[in-house]
């Protein structure tokens, strides 16, 4: 798999975090549209990325969250990571409930970046 950049990562980290559950609420699409708002305030086109994460198998989804959790702590700093971390709660909290899944993929986050 080739390495992201900070931005594309936490795009993947996102949406395999708000449809880990199975669904993928309409408050979490908003959650969404904030993060791209802020992180490609320029016209971007995602299409590639979005392939990608639709094509996963469930059982691909905590390799590929590890691995792309990996790029944003590559390329980010602590107070980045803090932030994005925050935001990820934000989204998984939108739609209010929380499944086992989504805490499970936030923890890995969190772990992943020492941030307990």
């Amino acid at each position: 798999m080739q390495k992201s950049n900070k931005s594309i990562a936490g795009y993947h980290l996102l949406m395999i975090l708000s449809s880990v559950d199975g669904e993928f609420a309409p408050e979490e699409g908003l959650k969404l549209q904030e993060y791209l708002a802020d992180e490609f305030p320029f016209k971007i086109n995602l299409d590639d990325e979005l392939d990608v994460i639709a094509n996963l198998q469930p059982e691909e989804w905590k390799d590929h969250f590890e691995f792309h959790a990996k790029c944003f702590l590559e390329d980010s700093t602590e107070n980045e990571r803090k932030d994005f971390v925050k935001f990820a709660k934000s989204l998984i909290k939108a739609d209010d409930k929380v499944s086992d899944q989504e805490h499970d993929y936030y923890m890995i986050l969190k772990n992943q970046w020492s941030l307990n």
